[in-house]
């Protein structure tokens, strides 16, 4: 029986796993065809994840811009909230500061009323005019009191109701006023001048009791509506603090990611920045050095020059000086010979006499200027006294000088530098100051000597103190600092040029024997 029943089973069962293995057969042919196409296009395999990571690294390399372009976006948005809402706040305060003033000037008004009754009874009682014209004065001050109400009522700030109450209110205080008016009027022994009271016509009786009733539902509803300006003010702030604390604390999210990022970078620009400092540690290594160098070579040539100065000095003075000495010794010797025998050549002979006085004293004035005699016989006062007067004579300045009256002893070479500054400040004031006047000052103070020239000439402009090609103040500059001294100059008030040099007053190291010592000749004059 059971093999009967199993028999049409076999149809059915056959199709199914017909079915599940044509399946197989697809699903390994699909998956044989895939590997068959990546094996012979690779490059259409691999360009998905191509683009992947191009987005990735895009996105690495963006985040900060994504982020920083969101947190000001978020902060816009946040300023633009919080701004609307300190203007709403700020007009909710306006309201309920209106409020509590129109509040006040009712109660002003009540206040008024009460004095206008008191007023009116005190009159009654005692029949005194001056009571009469208070209470016309206080009418007059209740209807000045009306009118900055009844702009408020009437704009748009104020409903119908509220402006039909005030309407209402002062109906009744102008039929007040004027039936307290016409009360008067009757109870006075003689007419009086209610001029100032208004409208006397009314003298229907008004109930103070409503009035003052009318006038407190006022105030009430002025007060709540302060209130109300003031309780949504409130919330007003409570909802811009949420808003400005859910910004704060969603900037600080996208700063700190946006710093995470950063300090990624900064760590690789690290990397870039501390080679590029050892490279310009060694540049700066390299340009001390040859800084050093060059400072060094150029005290070395200003001694040079001066060495050559000094021997070019003597030798000028020894032997262009025997020649020229000789040589007008002969020719004196032949003028007086020749004086009477021959006329005209002593005349000619007195002409080389008087060339010869001139060669001398252009050779004294050479020597001088190469190595001054003065300086090394009689000191830097005496020499910078007597350049001053030479130059003085030579361009018709007048003098202005502040020298110690004694002379002082200073070490050779800050002698000869604070000479050689001031030489070179006189002659640029004779070339290009065209002054009138010149100052030296010289002072001694506590290890530094102090020099300052100043002339009322054109003046230095500061554009020729950053030029590259004045030598001139170059050298000074460098032959100050060279002996650690300071060299400042500076346009003068209102014109001309103040130079001000200090320097050390102690020599620092023991200085050889200078040429002049050695050789007496070359101190003496011709």
């Amino acid at each position: 029986m059971s093999n009967v029943q199993n028999v049409p089973d076999l149809p059915n069962a056959v199709p199914h796993d017909a079915k599940q293995q044509a399946q197989s057969e697809a699903g390994s042919r699909a998956q044989t065809e895939a590997q068959s196409d990546a094996q012979t296009n690779p490059q259409a395999a691999a360009q998905p994840r191509r683009a992947a990571a191009r987005l990735s690294d895009w996105m690495r390399s963006r985040s900060w811009a994504i982020a920083m372009t969101v947190a000001i976006v978020i902060t816009v948005g946040g300023l633009v909230i919080l701004e609307t809402a300190r203007e709403r706040i700020a007009a909710e305060y306006e309201t309920a500061l209106e409020a509590r003033d129109v509040t006040v000037q009712l109660s002003a008004l009540a206040s008024q009323l009460s004095r206008l009754s008191s007023q009116q009874s005190d009159y009654l009682l005692t029949k005194r005019d001056d009571a009469a014209h208070a209470f016309c004065a206080t009418a007059a001050r209740i209807r000045a009191s009306e009118e900055p109400l009844e702009r408020f009522y009437r704009s748009p700030k104020a409903d119908s109701a509220e402006l039909a109450s005030f309407t209402q209110i002062r109906a009744l205080i102008d039929a007040r006023i004027g039936a307290g008016a016409a009360a008067l009027q009757r109870a006075a022994p003689h007419p009086l001048e209610l001029g100032a009271c208004g409208s006397t016509s009314s003298e229907q009786a008004v109930d103070p009791a409503f009035v003052d009733s009318t006038l407190s539902l006022l105030r009430d509803n002025e007060e709540r509506r302060a209130q109300h300006a003031l309780a949504a003010s409130r919330a007003d702030q409570r909802i811009s603090t949420l808003c400005a604390a859910g910004l704060s604390a969603l900037n600080i999210v996208l700063f700190i990611l946006l710093f995470r990022n950063l300090g990624i970078q900064i760590d690789r620009q690290a990397r870039v920045q501390r080679q590029l400092i050892t490279q310009q540690g060694e540049l700066d290594q390299l340009v001390n050095e040859r800084t050093r160098q060059l400072e060094a070579l150029g005290w070395h040539l200003q001694a040079v020059s001066e060495n050559e100065k000094t021997q070019l000095a003597r030798e000028l003075h020894d032997e262009l000086g025997a020649i020229l000495t000789a040589s007008k010794m002969d020719v004196a010797w032949a003028n007086r010979k020749l004086k009477d025998s021959a006329p005209e050549i002593a005349g000619k002979l007195q002409r080389a006499l008087a060339n010869l006085d001139q060669g001398i004293a252009l050779k004294r004035r050479i020597i001088e200027d190469m190595r001054p005699t003065v300086l090394a016989n009689f000191g830097l006062v005496t020499a910078l006294r007597t350049l001053a007067d030479e130059a003085a004579q030579r361009n018709n300045w007048t003098l202005n000088l502040q020298l110690p009256a004694d002379d002082i002893k200073l070490d050779e070479q800050t002698e000869i530098a604070l000479f050689r500054v001031a030489q070179e400040s006189l002659t640029n004031a004779a070339k290009y100051a065209r002054a009138s006047q010149v100052s030296i000052g010289l002072h001694i103070g506590e290890g530094q000597v102090t020099l300052d020239i100043a002339d009322n000439g054109v003046g230095i402009m500061p554009a020729d103190l950053k030029r590259t090609h004045t030598h001139g103040l170059l050298g000074m500059r460098q032959r100050v600092a060279a002996h650690g001294g300071r060299f400042d100059i500076r346009r003068g008030v209102p014109n001309g040029t103040d130079i001000h040099v200090v320097m050390p007053s102690a020599s620092t190291a023991a200085q050889p024997a200078s040429d002049s010592d050695a050789n007496p000749s070359a101190r003496q004059n011709d």
